[in-house]
């Protein structure tokens, strides 16, 4: 019992990471608003470059990648060092070895979810697209910098970044399922990919109407 309680502490956590409201803060901080309110009302990165302006933008990116990638970081160190306790018996079936990926799967989906249902924000927040890039490249740094390539490939061609953020995802869930990769982490991208977009239903519905903003617009 000790194990499980102490197991969901740590996916607890890993929401916590993901749950950071990076633009939020930068919001209030700099100008003395809630992002909620402006733009897209979106805290995610794209949001405060068209509201708080370029600076704020790469900071914003900045810590939520890293916040994905520390949610990642955690959960290799934590059940290592949870298996190693004297006090904590795991169970005899289950070996650290089977165990750590499905650990790092669901430790992603709790910063994802994090990053998108902030419990800072009243479960608001970002789309998870860079806090899903941290992710990315904590488990598997080919399959986030291909992630990141189409990214910066359709953003280039089209200057749309929500088109450029689904584009992302769908090639990681491509690309997690045709390396070598462990099954926990295929679920975790396929997851998380699904995730992103459709937390981007929002923007699909104006892509098609033709009223989604273009990089340098308001939206």
């Amino acid at each position: 019992m000790v194990f499980w309680i102490a197991s969901a502490a740590g996916l607890a956590v890993a929401y916590l990471f993901g749950s950071i409201p990076t633009g939020y803060l930068a919001g209030r901080l700099l100008k003395g608003i809630d992002l909620r309110e402006h733009g897209s009302k979106s805290t995610g990165a794209t949001n405060a470059l068209r509201t708080l302006g370029v600076g704020p933008f790469f900071v914003v990116l900045l810590v939520d990648v890293l916040k994905g990638a520390a949610a990642i970081g955690f959960a290799r160190w934590f059940y290592p060092w949870l298996y190693g306790l004297p006090s904590v018996t795991p169970p005899t079936t289950l070996d650290l070895q089977t165990l750590l990926p499905w650990a790092v799967c669901m430790a992603g989906l709790a910063a994802l979810f994090g990053h998108g249902r902030s419990i800072w924000l009243n479960f608001s927040g970002g789309k998870s697209v860079a806090a899903g890039l941290g992710v990315l490249l904590a488990i598997s740094w080919p399959v986030g910098l291909g992630a990141l390539a189409v990214f910066g490939i359709v953003l280039a061609m089209f200057r749309i970044v929500s088109l450029g953020s689904m584009f992302a995802a769908l090639t990681a869930i491509v690309l997690v399922c045709a390396l070598e990769q462990p099954l926990p982490y295929r679920l975790l991208v396929i997851a998380g990919g699904i995730y992103v977009i459709v937390r981007h239903r929002a923007n699909i519905q104006r892509l098609l109407a033709g009223t989604e903003p273009r990089l340098g617009q308001t939206a």
